[in-house]
C-alpha cells in the first residue's frame, strides 16, 4: 500500500481505502480489509473515521474539488474564444484523472454506494461540473467556432471517454499524460469544429 508512516493518520486511511475501492470496489471492501492493509486492529480505525462511508465521501469530496479547482477558472474566462477553452478543459480534465488517479477511479465508479442525501449532493455537484462543458460547447456553438449539436449529448461523450482513461492508463505506458491530454483535445475540438483544419496553439 502507498501509506507512509509520516502521513497523517486519517489520510493513511483514505490512501489505502481509495486503493481497495478502485481494486476491489467500495462494497467488496470492509474496515477489516483497511485496517488489516494498516496493520491496525479493525476497532481502532473508528478512532479516525465514522464509518466507511465517510471515507469514501472524504474520497469522492477530495477528487470533486481537485475537477473544479482545475477546470472551473477555464470555463470561466469569457474573453477566451470556446474553442481554446474546451481544449484547455480537457487538457485539465485529463491532468486530474491522470496524476489522482486512484481518487478519480474512486470519485467515477464508486460514488453511488453513497447514503441518498450524500449520493443527491454529489449528483448535483457532478452535473454543475458537467454544465461547464455544456455551456462551453454551447457558446462555441453560438459563435460559429463549433458544429450544430446537443451540447448536453456532446459533453456527455467527451465526458465519459475522458472518464474512462483512470481504467487503462498507465504511468509507464508508451504515452505521457500530457499526449493522452493533447490527443483527446484533438480529437474532440476538431469533431466540433466548423473549420477543423484550423490549427490552434
Amino acid at each position: 500500500m502507498t501509506a507512509t508512516t509520516d502521513t497523517p493518520r486519517r489520510l493513511q486511511i483514505e490512501e489505502v481505502a481509495s486503493e481497495l475501492f478502485r481494486e476491489r470496489g467500495y462494497a467488496a471492501t470492509s474496515v477489516r480489509d483497511i485496517a488489516q492493509a494498516l496493520n491496525l486492529q479493525g476497532g481502532s480505525l473508528y478512532a479516525h473515521m465514522a464509518s466507511k462511508e465517510d471515507v469514501l465521501w472524504s474520497i469522492v469530496c477530495r477528487a470533486a474539488d481537485r475537477f473544479n479547482t482545475e477546470v472551473g477558472p477555464i470555463a470561466a474566462e469569457a474573453s477566451s474564444p470556446p474553442v481554446d477553452r474546451l481544449r484547455a478543459m480537457i487538457r485539465a480534465h485529463v491532468g486530474v484523472v491522470t496524476s489522482i488517479q486512484q481518487d478519480a477511479a474512486v470519485f467515477l465508479h464508486e460514488w453511488r454506494f453513497l447514503s441518498a442525501a450524500r449520493r443527491a449532493e454529489m449528483s448535483a455537484r457532478r452535473d454543475s461540473y458537467d454544465a461547464l462543458f455544456r455551456a462551453v460547447i454551447a457558446a462555441g456553438t453560438a459563435a460559429g467556432a463549433f458544429r450544430d449539436v446537443d451540447p448536453r449529448l456532446t459533453s456527455m461523450a467527451i465526458l465519459s471517454a475522458l472518464n474512462g482513461i483512470p481504467t487503462w492508463y498507465s504511468p509507464d505506458g508508451p504515452l505521457t499524460a500530457g499526449e493522452v491530454a493533447d490527443q483527446h483535445a484533438d480529437l474532440f475540438v476538431h469533431a466540433l469544429e466548423t473549420n477543423p483544419l484550423e490549427t490552434h496553439a
